[in-house]
């Protein structure tokens, strides 16, 4: 069996945690890994490493190779040029499996669902393969504990094999609705599909065959350009006649706000939930995160975000309104919706300490044997003072290295590379200084990276 993992994402629904460039699939909220790392576990139970394929954006591209090369060696990381939704991903994505091993049996999985792996989820992986064998194209319908707003349902039909074939797909409703889906024995849609490849290509042809006629083209930036931006259940599930479903028993959620992370944290007795240092007075059923001392006096229901560039606080009732924020800094240009004070690339990570009119600080951490690409700034000149380990510097046509506690300076427009050819992380801390400091502000001579 393959498994074919989802992980783009915009970063939206759990701002300020996360970001355009770091989606919430990525954080590491449970036991340091992050829901990404996890799902690649949950694949490694039916499917070999190189079984495994994983589609992102290329904003996310490194990202998910480095976290993935955290858990095992051999998963093969797609890139989709830009978004089109999950059916043009997922076609992408089997079109790739069939090429490498020919006709397959393909799980999908989303990169950020938190899911119990116990006997009840093997055995539904096993009724969807079943089903799939029988030419079905599968959806793993949760069963629901509450009546939820925000999840699309799924009515089930006649008995087949150990599932269900699918009556109806139903769009998210309000909450007398959802409370009668709950009396009838609807299940959630949860986005997690079985599919036998032939079949879905040939449905794809039937019932999506724009998709199809853009997927014939062999570059993959003209196919994605071509193809409409469609999901794989408007523009596939919701028309076949062959979709079935499987029960979902296990604990499955898609930590779609702050209120699903509420759900799934630890409590204490006032049902407090707390990642950080809290002293919470007359205070109960708060989310609390903070890398800061929070103190809390007569709050109830509330969230609380605390980061190192922004603050959320609000009911936790109404933490799925937060997109809205993130519609109105990007509306402004404001680089917060996009990016965290740490963003990692694929040469290391770096962290920003301070930023004013014409100036901004630094650290910057660069693993052994990796370095930046050769660059040149128009608007800002750099300082750079090393603080552990040594590193190699480029400027001009001149080569040398930087020890601890020296440093040096870049001037504006001229080619700069830096390189850690030690066996230590290089750490050290930037100084630009310039009438325009913008991350855009960058010209790329050399990469080792392939970025443009």
């Amino acid at each position: 069996m393959h498994t074919l993992i989802l992980a783009g994402g915009s970063g939206t629904r759990l701002f300020p945690l996360s970001r355009e460039y770091y989606p919430k699939q990525f954080l590491p909220l449970f036991n340091g890994k992050s829901l990404f790392q996890m799902t690649i576990e949950r694949a490694l139970l039916h499917s070999r490493p190189e079984e495994i394929f994983i589609i992102t954006n290329e904003n996310l591209r490194f990202l998910a190779s480095d976290q993935a090369g955290g858990i095992c060696d051999g998963c093969r990381v797609l890139v989709e040029p830009q978004p089109r939704s999950t059916l043009p991903a997922i076609y992408f994505g089997i079109q790739e499996i069939v090429k490498e091993a020919g006709s397959a049996s393909v799980l999908v999985l989303p990169s950020d669902h938190l899911v119990d792996v116990d006997d009840a989820y093997h055995q539904s992986v096993h009724s969807a393969a079943e089903m799939a064998a029988s030419k079905h194209l599968m959806v793993f319908g949760v069963t629901p504990d509450r009546p939820e707003t925000g999840y699309g349902y799924i009515r089930t039909g006649k008995h087949a094999f150990a599932g269900f074939l699918v009556d109806a797909f139903v769009e998210k409703p309000d909450l007398e609705t959802a409370e009668k889906y709950i009396r009838d024995g609807y299940l959630w849609n949860s986005g997690m599909f079985m599919l036998d490849s032939d079949l879905f290509f040939s449905e794809c042809e039937h019932h999506a065959p724009e998709v199809v006629a853009a997927f014939e083209n062999p570059d993959v930036q003209e196919a994605f350009a071509a193809s409409p931006a469609v999901s794989i259940d408007y523009g596939l599930m919701e028309k076949t006649a062959c979709a079935g479903v499987v029960p979902f028993t296990s604990s499955w959620n898609d930590l779609g706000s702050f209120q699903a992370i509420y759900r799934e944290m630890l409590h204490d007795a006032n049902g407090n939930a707390v990642d950080g240092e809290c002293i919470c007075i007359d205070s109960s059923e708060n989310l609390v995160i903070s890398d800061r001392l929070v103190m809390a006096i007569g709050l109830n229901e509330m969230a609380v975000i605390d980061t190192r560039d922004a603050l959320l606080v609000c009911p936790l009732s109404r933490s799925q309104e937060v997109g809205k924020v993130v519609q109105d800094l990007k509306k402004e240009g404001d680089e917060r919706a996009r990016l965290h004070t740490t963003v990692y690339r694929p040469w290391g990570s770096y962290t920003e300490l301070e930023k004013d009119d014409g100036y901004k600080i630094k650290r910057i951490s660069v693993p052994p044997l990796n370095r930046l690409s050769l660059q040149m700034h128009h608007h800002r000149s750099e300082h750079w003072v090393v603080v552990k380990g040594t590193a190699e510097v480029t400027i001009g046509d001149k080569t040398f290295y930087v020890r601890q506690g020296e440093s040096t300076f870049v001037p504006s427009g001229v080619h700069h590379r830096l390189a850690n050819p030690g066996k230590v992380p290089l750490e050290m801390i930037e100084v630009q200084i310039g009438e325009y400091i913008g991350e855009d502000d960058i010209v790329r001579y050399d990469d080792d990276y392939s970025r443009i």
